[in-house]
């Protein structure tokens, strides 16, 4: 009996060992199954190699009216000494990344796309404020939901009513932005009311070592101590109106806290300042000019002028925001900005990338095959129509370089982002060179020149070549000078004259 007992319990343990293994092997197997089948697709596909997983991303689409100039290597600078000019040798040798550029300036129309765009904003805010009628159409304040919206935003679906179709309140915020004149009874925008406010995130100033948030990560010198009660000072640009309507802009300095120290805010003035024809030049009858250039359609395709560099930068800001509306949510911040060239941008495509090109042109004169002027400037004393234009000709009046972009010299003069200094590129690296200096309003006024490159109607020969640099002030408005945005391209883009 009692062996009989033993050998029912060593049957049993065998079964239970028996279970055992099955359920182990289950296990495994199961396991096995689950690792093959959550990432079977990727260890098949790679047969266990080290082959990377792509970023999430998207092809942008190619900005309109702009030339891509891609990446390339020249020598940036004067090659010569020139006596006669008082100009020496400082070429360097530099590299840029590829960039999309506009084929010609901004122009008057263009510019006025941004200046209507204000006005309209201003009207929606008006008509949707109680004192204009308090239409709640004018604005979204709530999510498809029903849910109130933090930050409530226009409606720009909404369209503003005609002067035949709109009521009392209406008609008076429609009519609220202009300006009319007491003497000549001529009616226009107000500049003063025609103001762009914006803010820009310094991604360069947030990433340098010495403004890292955490005092640990400022030093990597292991061999030095780190102060963890370190203060470092930030300095940043911010703008408001205050009760009388004024803007004020300062700059002002406290110690950093957070990311937010690097945003900066601006409130600008954007209208183009329409009296520079009479203040350019004394003692001469350019009044015409002053009352018709910017306004009136025969002028739309000429340069805009009366542009400061400042208001140059709000009009690029105002274009990424534009071109980010248009695209969906997950893309519209991922997107390169509208920005001003470079001088070395400007250079390398005024001179299509070439380093024995003087001009954009490959003559190393000023006149073609047929004897005829390749741009616009002053071709002799007092003599401003000879090449056919008195003041800025319409864009594209003449042919383009190689690189498909027109009046890169000639014209009107253009702002670069690059701010001046006289040692210019000996104090920029040789990989995109570039040199920013944030001025504050309290800064000495020379530390707010930028450099202007490419000449003008106004000027001669020498002064449109595309190794000459020159500068004006940042808040400074002129007959001659403009602009152009470029753009830095995003993906793949072989080197110029490489294959």
């Amino acid at each position: 009996m009692k062996d009989m007992q033993n050998m029912g319990e060593t049957v049993r343990k065998k079964k239970i060992k028996r279970m055992k293994k099955t359920f182990l092997f289950l296990y495994s197997f199961l396991f096995l199954s689950l690792f093959y089948s959550s990432c079977g697709k990727s260890f098949s596909g790679d047969g266990g190699e080290l082959t990377g997983v792509s970023a999430p991303g998207w092809t942008e689409p190619n900005p309109y009216g702009m030339v891509l100039i891609k990446r390339g290597a020249f020598s940036m600078g004067h090659a010569d000494n020139d006596s006669l000019w008082g100009t020496v040798r400082d070429a360097k040798g530099i590299s840029l990344e590829s960039f999309w550029m506009d084929e010609t300036e901004i122009t008057n129309a263009k510019y006025r796309q941004f200046l209507y765009w204000v006005r309209d904003s201003i009207i929606r805010e008006r008509l949707f404020d109680p004192n204009y009628g308090g239409n709640d159409l004018f604005k979204i304040t709530e999510d498809r939901e029903g849910n109130p919206i933090d930050q409530p935003y226009l409606n720009w679906r909404r369209p503003i009513p005609s002067d035949k179709r709109a009521n009392e309140d209406e008609l008076k915020a429609i009519k609220s932005v202009n300006w009319t004149n007491p003497i000549t009874g001529e009616v226009k925008l107000d500049p003063e009311q025609m103001v762009y406010r914006y803010s820009i995130f310094d991604a360069t100033g947030y990433a340098l070592r010495r403004n890292r948030l955490k005092p640990s990560d400022r030093v990597r010198n292991t061999d030095i101590t780190v102060n963890p009660d370190e203060v470092v000072m930030i300095s940043k640009d911010t703008a408001y109106i205050n009760e009388d309507g004024q803007i004020i802009s300062e700059t002002i300095t406290r110690p950093l806290s957070s990311i937010f120290d690097f945003l900066n805010t601006y409130i600008i003035n954007i209208y183009p300042d329409e009296t520079v024809w009479i203040n350019d030049f004394n003692n001469a009858y350019n009044e015409p000019y002053m009352r018709l250039y910017f306004n009136h359609p025969g002028y739309n395709d000429y340069p805009v002028v009366g542009i400061s560099w400042e208001q140059a930068n709000a009009f690029c800001h105002w274009r990424t925001e534009y071109l980010k509306r248009s695209l969906d949510n997950v893309n519209r911040n991922t997107i390169e900005p509208y920005r001003l060239p470079t001088e070395a941008e400007f250079e390398y495509a005024a001179r299509s990338g070439k380093s024995e090109n003087i001009y954009p042109w490959r003559q190393n004169g000023t006149k073609g095959d047929k004897d005829c002027f390749l741009g616009n400037f002053k071709p002799g004393e007092g003599n401003y129509t000879e090449d056919g234009h008195l003041v800025p000709a319409r864009v594209a009046s003449y042919s383009p370089n190689e690189f498909g972009l027109y009046d890169m010299a000639g014209n009107v003069a253009e702002w670069t982002s690059t701010s001046f200094l006289e040692s210019g590129l000996e104090v920029m690296n040789d990989l995109n060179p570039e040199y920013r200096y944030h001025a504050a309003k309290e800064d000495p006024y020379a530390l707010k020149r930028k450099v202007v490159r490419g000449g003008s109607w106004k000027d001669v020969a020498h002064f449109i070549r595309s190794d000459v640099r020159s500068y004006e002030y940042q808040n400074e408005q002129r007959s001659y000078i403009g602009f152009r945005c470029v753009r830095t391209q995003v993906g793949f883009s072989k080197a110029k004259g490489k294959k």
